[in-house]
């Protein structure tokens, strides 16, 4: 039974949301401000869950958690999107002028920066997560530092929101998965979704075989992402998402895969949150 979870950022961030939205809202959260943190909480046992961001609609894949759920040698057991709407909150009583600086993840500053062209006089400080800084600036009473974090995070740390859902594209989709230490408990006839890993024989149309070999099975690619392995220069690892409407045609096209690909792993079985 899953009873602590840890997240990246603090009350009131995304992951924070995907805590209370997935799990039993009991649930209690251990607050890291980075992902190196939350994976350091998950594998010394501290929590039972942990839950990262792995890609996001408008930003694209977040690399560097792919490896750490890889290099660590976890399991992707669920998945959950979150529609992002970031925020522009300050202290109360503040106008857009009186705003010198707005800190907060470099991914949420990414997203609205189209926002920003038209205040130039804001500098834009890249943080280590967007509740934290709200949180920071109602603990320090900070004037003329702005955050972009959600519309719970200014509810919780009682900010005045000056600008809602800044994001360049309003529809801002951001994957969050579900990592654990073991294996998902999902029933076979329930997983209709996959996360693999695997290294391509480095030679003329390796990949294109494997891809081929999915499309035999019926599965459905929905990801592909590469990542370079850096002890072999110039050479990749690639990172895949399946979906599947039989069990059956997933596990007969694994066994063919571990059998043409070097490296393979598979990184989680799971429902798929989208179906």
């Amino acid at each position: 039974m899953i009873k602590t979870v840890a997240i990246q950022g603090v009350k009131g961030s995304f992951h924070h949301i995907v805590s209370q939205q997935f799990f039993d809202k009991s649930v209690h959260n251990i607050e890291c401000l980075t992902f190196d943190e939350v994976v350091n909480s998950l594998i010394s046992e501290e929590s039972d869950a942990a839950i990262m961001a792995l890609e996001n609609s408008i930003a694209g894949s977040i690399i560097p958690n792919y490896a750490l759920i890889d290099t660590y040698g976890l399991h992707i057991v669920g998945e959950h999107y979150v529609d992002v709407q970031h925020n522009l909150m300050v202290l109360p009583g503040q106008t857009i002028r009186d705003i010198k600086e707005v800190y907060s993840h470099p991914m949420a500053l990414l997203q609205c920066k189209e926002f920003f062209k038209q205040y130039p006089h804001i500098k834009l400080v890249e943080d280590k997560d967007t509740a934290e800084v709200a949180q920071r600036i109602k603990h320090g009473e900070l004037k003329g530092i702005g955050a972009i974090a959600s519309v719970l995070a200014a509810d919780i740390f009682e900010l005045d929101i000056l600008g809602k859902s800044i994001q360049t594209i309003r529809h801002n989709e951001t994957r969050f998965v579900i990592v654990k230490r073991t294996n998902s408990e999902v029933p076979e006839n329930e997983i209709n979704k996959a996360s693999i890993k695997f290294e391509a024989n480095h030679k003329r149309g390796s990949l294109a075989t494997i891809l081929n070999v999915m499309s035999d099975c019926k599965l459905n690619l929905t990801k592909i992402q590469s990542l370079p392995i850096i002890e072999t220069p110039w050479k990749y690892a690639f990172f895949v998402d399946i979906t599947f409407n039989e069990y059956s045609d997933y596990k007969k096209a694994k066994s063919l895969i571990e059998i043409m690909a070097e490296g393979f792993k598979v990184l989680g079985e799971y429902k798929n949150a989208k179906l």
